[in-house]
């Protein structure tokens, strides 16, 4: 038994599941979790859906119950920020100055959002969505105003955060506008066919989406947002204006400790191998921040979804116990948008990675599988209002010898 902890760094579901798996796996030593947000480590995909439409119980955020930590014998160390690393003398620095030993150390530190850096940008009005408390100061605009639709919402980013805020908002009646700086909702991930599926999506809803449009400046009165200036001379108004135009993953202790980092071509990050161990053999990588080997796309893949948290913490608990097994789990992602519910699985280099998309079933009737395809092998598989299909999607993407178009298209009913 090491006489250091092994320490874990984060507070998001990475860490939640890293931790529950080293007591699961029999590991009885010292177990310090720190994280800089003031509550146990917790999911974020509510935060843009449910629970911001006041439909979700805050309690249910939480992988772990609030007793759990103590009952495990777990030292949770919460507003409490990691601010340095020694490598090579095993020790952790805090942001009070103090330092904390490890045996082995787990990095964990999620992804911060890009700030919109244009005139205005610290109006009163303005939001990010990606802790509990951004989703609570936004709901707390939100859902009143839903009363009376006196709010004109305005959402910067045509990614997925950006357009399930939109949706959120829409279904609690607001006026919803999407500024999307590409050319396709969510083209960037999902190519312009698909992109133009979820992008009919919204316009039947009466969600307005501005394509290619950059932003120049938010414009205010007493210190609160009333619009957008664009750089076409579009001027959209705005009450509400919510950013979601990407994330950094949280690489600077990573950075300044010397850990090897993957080049930005490759997705950036923390560089790991299959057991996810960095650079240095007793510090390793989970989650949003992780630039993960894939054996069966043969380069590394860093992805930022609930999935790789829920699978990367436990894989990289058990490596830090001695497991010498190698990560080889698919990306996956899910997204809800009004009646619209989807799977995803695979990767897709974009743009440009696939030469077609197969579909089978009915866009029209929102019920069908998307499959990108490249040489005749399926790169990556969606799934809208078909369930319990993705097990078929990963043997699909799996598969050695070519996929005939007929297969593919034949997939949903057969």
């Amino acid at each position: 038994m090491p006489s250091e902890p092994f320490v874990i760094v984060g507070g998001g579901l990475a860490g939640a599941r890293a931790v529950s798996t080293l007591r699961t796996e029999g590991y009885d030593g010292d177990l310090v979790v720190v994280t800089s947000e003031p509550h146990r480590p917790y999911e974020r995909p509510p935060l843009s859906k449910a629970y911001l439409r006041g439909q979700g119980d805050r309690e249910a955020l939480f992988p772990l119950a609030d007793d759990w930590y103590g009952e495990n014998g777990v030292d949770l160390r919460t507003s409490s920020t990691a601010a340095g690393i020694d490598p090579d003398a095993h020790r952790l620095t805090l942001g009070d100055g103090r330092d904390l030993p490890y045996s082995k150390l787990l990095l964990a530190t999620g992804s911060t959002p890009r700030s919109l850096s244009v005139t205005g940008r610290d109006l009163g009005g303005v939001h990010y969505l990606r802790t509990v408390e951004d989703a609570d100061r936004l709901a707390g605009t939100l859902l009143p105003a839903s009363l009376e639709n006196q709010v004109e919402v305005v959402v910067v980013g045509g990614g997925w955060i950006g357009m399930e805020v939109a949706a959120s908002a829409r279904e609690l009646g607001l006026d919803v506008t999407v500024l999307d700086m590409g050319p396709h909702p969510l083209g960037a991930v999902l190519g312009p066919e698909m992109g133009e599926f979820y992008g009919t999506v919204h316009h039947e809803r009466e969600v307005r989406v501005h394509r290619l449009a950059q932003v120049v400046r938010l414009t205010g009165s007493d210190g609160q947002v009333t619009g957008v200036d664009l750089a076409d001379g579009t001027h959209v108004a705005a009450s509400v204006v919510v950013v979601g135009i990407g994330v950094q993953p949280n690489v600077g202790l990573a950075r300044a400790s010397g850990l090897e980092l993957r080049d930005q071509a490759q997705g950036g990050g923390v560089a790991v191998d299959g057991t996810l161990r960095t650079s240095h053999p007793d510090v390793f990588a989970a989650g949003d921040i992780a630039s993960i080997p894939s054996p069966h796309y043969g380069r590394p893949l860093r992805v930022e979804h609930w999935a790789t948290a829920l699978e990367t913490g436990p894989h990289a608990a058990r490596a830090m116990l001695g497991d010498p097994a190698q990560y080889d789990v698919l990306p996956y992602f899910f997204s809800d948008q009004f009646d619209v519910g989807m799977e995803y699985k695979g990767y897709v280099n974009m743009p440009g990675g696939y030469d077609e998309v197969v579909i089978s079933g009915s866009t029209s009737e929102r019920a069908f599988v998307a499959f990108w395809v490249k040489d005749d092998a399926v790169q990556a598989g969606m799934a809208v209002n078909v369930w319990e299909r993705m097990d078929d999607v990963e043997r699909l993407i799996r598969r050695p010898d070519r996929v005939e178009r007929e297969e593919l298209e034949g997939f949903v009913g057969g």
